[in-house]
C-alpha cells in the first residue's frame, strides 16, 4: 500500500505543475496576443499537449476563471496581512488591486459575462469568492467609520463597479499614473458608499 502511494505522488505533482503552467501561459497570451486565444495555443505556450490542457480545463472561460481566482487569492492574502482597519485598510487593499491589474495587464480585462456581478456573487461563483473575502472586512469597517448603515454585498458591488480592470487600464491609457488612478478611485468609492447609504435611507423614509 505504501509503495502504491509513493508511485502516485509524482503524478499528482505533475498534474499540479501542468495546471499552474497552463494558467501562467494563458495569462501571458491574453496579455500580449492581438488575436483570439485557443486552448491549443495555451497548451503550446505551457509546453504540454492539447489533450493535457483539456483534462484540466474544458474551455477558455474556465481557465480565465482559474486565473482570476488565483489573482483574487493573492489579494485576499494581502488583505489578511494588513494590520490597519477601516478606510486605511480598504485603501491599501484597493491600491494593491490596482497594482495587480497593471501587473497582469490585458489578461485581467478578458472576463466577460452576460450575468450581473451581484447575481454571480450571491450564487457563490467560485472565482469571485477570494476577492469578496479580501474586501468584506475593510468595507464593513469603512461603512461603520463613516456612520453608514450596513450595505451588505452592495458595498462590494460598488467597489467592483469602480475597480473593474478594464476601467483601471483605461484610466492608465488616458494618462493617469497608477497612484493618480488609485487615489481617485478610492475617493470615488468613499463618495459612492455615502451616496448609496443616503439614497437607501431616503427610500426607507429614514433621515439621512
Amino acid at each position: 500500500m505504501v509503495h502504491m502511494q509513493q508511485e502516485r505522488r509524482p503524478m499528482r505533482s505533475d498534474t499540479e505543475r501542468n495546471r499552474r503552467q497552463l494558467i501562467k501561459a494563458a495569462a501571458r497570451l491574453f496579455e500580449s496576443s492581438p488575436t483570439q486565444v485557443s486552448l491549443a495555443d495555451i497548451a503550446k505556450q505551457a509546453e504540454v499537449s492539447t489533450a493535457t490542457a483539456y483534462r484540466h480545463f474544458s474551455s477558455i472561460q474556465e481557465i480565465l476563471h482559474a486565473f482570476r481566482s488565483q489573482v483574487g487569492s493573492e489579494l485576499c492574502e494581502f488583505s489578511a496581512r494588513q494590520t490597519t482597519t477601516g478606510m486605511v485598510k480598504l485603501e491599501a487593499v484597493s491600491r494593491y488591486w490596482v497594482s495587480l491589474v497593471l501587473e497582469h495587464g490585458g489578461a485581467m480585462a478578458q472576463m466577460r459575462s452576460h450575468r450581473g456581478y451581484l447575481e454571480r456573487l450571491r450564487e457563490g461563483t467560485g472565482y469571485l469568492a477570494p476577492q469578496a473575502e479580501a474586501l468584506a472586512e475593510p468595507l464593513r469597517q469603512t461603512t461603520e467609520e463613516l456612520g453608514l448603515g450596513d450595505l451588505g454585498d452592495e458595498a462590494i458591488y460598488l467597489w467592483n463597479a469602480l475597480f473593474d480592470p478594464r476601467d483601471i487600464l483605461d484610466l492608465i491609457k488616458s494618462g493617469r499614473t497608477e497612484d493618480e488612478a488609485a487615489t481617485r478611485l478610492v475617493a470615488a468609492l468613499r463618495g459612492a458608499l455615502i451616496g448609496w447609504s443616503t439614497a437607501t435611507d431616503e427610500a426607507d423614509g429614514r433621515p439621512g
